[in-house]
């Protein structure tokens, strides 16, 4: 076996599945592991293999139950199970997960899986809900309730060094959106115009109603194998290329410690992560074709176009005012599924979802002549991840 660990070009993704994108709680009578279940098998259907040949599995949230779903799904024998830790922050991440089990030997196929059912517990509210610790009362007492106060005063520090503005989040959602109307899988079907974002309640100044994702159900499953058989499968392979994990020590706990420093703090947390993403890779920005940005907030758009060297510190808000993150005639154009603010909220994996699709030649709103797409998990604590995908080598 080779000493050389590199993943690059070494795996590939074979087989996708999904399951409908469900308004919070309308995904019951399904347990959440049905529909990951579900998603899996038709994963495997995708790529043309049997379930029970899958011996992996990766995670990176949900406290799924390697052992029960093994049983359900007829896995006879799995030699791979491991979890990213963090929450959406590791979506990208968990496929290298699955490409270093793959490369070092410990699996051949593996799947890797996100799912979310908010029918009892909204995320949104998951941090008011922590037992109270000196770290949580912190945030707590102060209002924080969730992600979305949080994150209002990363936006609010962005706005004040930069002169960022309302209008740049705007810009952000209504270009999202557009790429929702008309796609068969997105939640949100109606067009918005400018008008119809600032007439949105305010929720956490800066971030009103539009800012925020969506609240969704629903399941969405990947199968990783060697690049060598990937091209003996049914569908078309899209290659694992680089995918990194982690953060630096400015960023740590993030939003559960705001002791960032001004530049870090304005920030997604990514700007160490796309350094060794595209120092182990063969492509810069300039290189990337499309890109799937995780947008639990369109703040948070704005700050990791920044934090992967798509325009400079500071710039994001003109760089997407200038339509570049539009799918109709943008230079990158993001998100071309709906995204989370619009397409539904997977955790992250409806954007690994998108991605695939596009580096396919199948995607609704296909990118022409698509070849790479970056896609990021979401800033959050650390981890944050980045992978970058790529169609035929």
């Amino acid at each position: 076996m080779s000493t050389d660990f590199t993943i690059k070009d070494r795996t590939a993704i074979v087989g996708l599945g999904a399951t409908p994108y469900y308004k919070r709680g309308a995904s019951l009578p399904q347990t959440l592991e049905e529909m990951v279940g579900k998603a899996i098998i038709s994963a495997a259907a995708d790529a043309g293999i049997d379930v029970p040949d899958i011996d992996g599995f990766a995670y990176f949230a949900g406290g799924f139950d390697t052992g029960a779903l093994q049983e359900t799904l007829g896995i006879r024998d799995v030699s791979f199970s491991a979890t990213l830790t963090g929450s959406g922050g590791g979506s990208a991440g968990a496929l290298g997960l699955a490409a270093a089990a793959i490369v070092s030997g410990q699996a051949k196929t593996v799947v890797v899986v996100g799912g979310v059912q908010q029918a009892t517990l909204r995320y949104g509210a998951m941090p008011s809900t922590y037992d109270a610790t000196p770290e949580s009362v912190f945030y707590q007492s102060a209002g924080l309730a969730g992600p979305g106060q949080m994150f209002a005063l990363l936006a609010r520090r962005h706005m004040d060094l930069y002169g960022t503005t309302r209008d740049h989040f705007a810009e952000v959602a209504m270009a999202i959106r557009a790429n929702a109307v008309g796609h068969p899988d997105a939640r949100m079907q109606k067009p918005m115009t400018r008008e119809d974002y600032f007439a949105a309640p305010m929720i956490s100044e800066p971030h009103c109603l539009f800012d925020f994702c969506l609240e969704t159900d629903g399941a969405v499953a990947v199968i990783v194998t060697a690049a060598e058989r990937a091209r003996d499968l049914s569908a078309r392979p899209v290659f694992i290329h680089s995918c990194e994990h982690g953060a630096s020590v400015d960023w740590g706990r993030s939003i559960y410690w705001m002791g960032m420093p001004d530049e870090s703090f304005a920030s997604s947390g990514h700007a160490t992560i796309a350094r060794r993403l595209y120092a182990k890779s063969d492509f810069g920005p300039g290189d990337i074709d499309v890109a799937q940005i995780y947008d639990h907030f369109s703040s948070q758009v704005i700050m990791q176009l920044e934090d992967y060297g798509f325009c400079a510190k500071g710039e994001g808000g003109p760089f997407v005012a200038s339509g570049a993150i539009r799918y109709d005639g943008g230079s990158l154009p993001i998100n071309t599924d709906g995204g989370q603010l619009s397409g539904g909220y997977i955790w992250g994996m409806s954007h690994v979802r998108e991605a695939v699709d596009q580096l396919r030649g199948t995607a609704h709103n296909q990118v022409a002549g698509a070849r790479t797409c970056l896609v990021t998990g979401g800033p959050s604590n650390l981890p944050v991840s980045g992978l970058i995908l790529r169609s035929e080598p």
